[in-house]
C-alpha cells in the first residue's frame, strides 16, 4: 500500500521515516518530495509498505502524531487526478504600454530649448 504523508516538518529525512514506519512492518521505500529548483523538501512523503495490514496499523497509529512540534497526516494515497488542460488561446496584445510623449527626434513645440530651424 502506497502510505501519503503529510505536514512535515522540512527537515524529516528519509532515513528518519524508513524508521518510524519499519515500527509497523516492512518498507519497501520512501520518498520525500522536493522542490526541483531548490532541493528542499515540500513538506509531504510517499511511504510504500508492501502488507496492506501493517500499513493499516502506521494510519491508524501515526496519523496526527506530533513529530518534530507537527502533526503529520497519514492516509492511502490517492492517484494523482488528471489535471484539465486548457487549450492555448492567443489574445493577442502582450504589449502596448506608454504610447504618449516624445519618442526621440524634434516634433515641433519646445522641448528643450530645441527648435527646428
Amino acid at each position: 500500500m502506497n502510505l501519503y504523508v503529510g505536514n512535515l516538518d522540512y527537515s524529516i529525512k528519509e532515513s528518519q521515516l524508513m524508521a518510524m514506519f519499519s515500527e509497523f512492518g516492512e518498507v519497501s521505500s520512501v520518498k520525500v518530495i522536493t522542490d526541483k529548483m531548490t532541493g528542499r523538501s515540500k513538506g509531504f512523503a510517499f511511504v510504500e509498505m508492501p502488507n496492506d495490514d501493517e500499513a493499516r496499523q502506521a494510519i491508524a497509529e501515526l496519523d496526527q502524531k506530533s513529530v518534530k512540534e507537527r502533526n503529520i497526516s497519514v492516509s492511502e494515497a490517492q492517484p494523482p487526478q488528471p489535471r484539465e488542460r486548457r487549450p492555448f488561446q492567443n489574445r493577442g496584445g502582450g504589449g502596448g504600454g506608454f504610447r504618449g510623449g516624445d519618442r526621440g527626434g524634434d516634433r515641433g513645440g519646445d522641448r528643450g530649448g530645441f527648435k527646428r530651424r
